[in-house]
């Protein structure tokens, strides 16, 4: 993955409600719901269900530090392998 892949990613994802986990440092993990509401040219912010504002650069995608989680691919994929 290229960082325009990681852009690209940000961009589909835009504007719809999504779960997303957060690796942090010293191994925090966070996870939580928001909406992917600006895309500027270094970074991308996500409003979460509270208001609050998180601000994420590309890399963070491109590194797998924040994961976007599709919860309806997920569910799709569970139901294939248990046929």
């Amino acid at each position: 993955m290229t960082l325009d892949k990681a852009r690209e990613v940000v961009l589909l994802n835009k504007g719809v409600k999504k779960s997303f986990k957060f690796k942090g440092t010293r191994n925090q993990i966070d996870c939580f719901d928001g909406i992917i509401t600006d895309m500027y040219p270094a970074i991308f912010t996500i409003t979460l269900d509270d208001n609050k504002v998180k601000s994420f650069s590309y890399s963070d995608v491109l590194i797998e530090n924040l994961q976007i989680i599709d919860w309806l691919f997920i569910i799709c994929a569970c139901f294939l392998i248990n046929r």
